[in-house]
């Protein structure tokens, strides 16, 4: 394994030019290659790596302003990197029966895959860390989940973080079974097939309203609308308790 910065000298580091080029280079045919300089004017190959994982982290730029930046894991050609499944949470993805990515696939689903490496936490960045609906803010509990279902999206909605959103777990598992969704303007809707009683046994009160929705949350949010909308013909059982 190799770890390199991400490219930008100040500001917050972002997935452009550069970084989205070593990101993106198994998708878009691109090869990487790992020189160690020898002597003045003379560099060593290394090895041909390729894209393995990405992460955020806390570092300082060229001023000594604090920044966000990204580090690349990179892997050689070939290598077997182990890691155990079992420790890997998949919470609000889909199983990994579901999960068969063909080699071309790979590239895209790799940042999200792993761990769920960089995309979670740039939900968690997205959202400040707080529940979009009730501002709970311990991220062991939050959940980062698709807007528009990860089975049901292409590749780049799948990597794209306007169609995250951090929720605490209740609202999680209202929202991935289109028991609520919210308008454009963030209030919440709920499903008119489920008693308000039954809400309120979970803490749903019919007021609670997402505050931080940016104009590129709504193309994603449309989509659950639709199919909010489609379930009031055919209904999902609601059960508490």
């Amino acid at each position: 394994m190799f770890s390199y910065t991400g490219e930008g000298q100040s500001g917050d580091m972002e997935f452009t030019r550069g970084n989205l080029a070593l990101r993106d280079h198994l998708k878009n045919g691109k090869r990487v290659f790992l020189f160690e300089q020898s002597r003045k004017g003379f560099v060593k190959f290394i090895s041909e790596m390729t894209f393995f994982d990405c992460d955020y982290y806390e570092t300082h730029d060229t001023n000594g302003q604090s920044r966000t930046g990204i580090k690349f894991f990179l892997k050689r050609v070939d290598a077997i990197v182990p890691y155990e499944l079992d420790k890997i949470n998949f919470a609000a993805e889909p199983s990994l029966e579901y999960l068969k990515p063909t080699i071309t696939e790979r590239s895209g689903l790799v940042i999200s895959r792993v761990g769920q490496g960089a995309y979670r936490k740039s939900i968690v960045n997205r959202w400040e860390n707080k529940c979009a609906v009730t501002g709970f803010s311990d991220s062991r509990i939050l959940v980062a989940s698709h807007i528009h279902p990860w089975k049901e999206s292409n590749d780049d909605e799948r990597l794209d973080v306007n169609n995250g959103i951090l929720l605490s777990p209740t609202y999680d598992a209202l929202f991935d079974r289109h028991l609520i969704t919210f308008s454009n303007s963030g209030k919440i809707i709920l499903a008119d097939g489920v008693k308000e009683s039954e809400y309120k046994k979970i803490g749903v009160s019919g007021a609670e309203k997402i505050v931080r929705l940016n104009s590129d949350n709504l193309g994603y949010l449309e989509k659950h609308q639709e199919v909010f909308n489609s379930q009031l013909r055919n209904p999902v059982n609601f059960i508490s308790g």
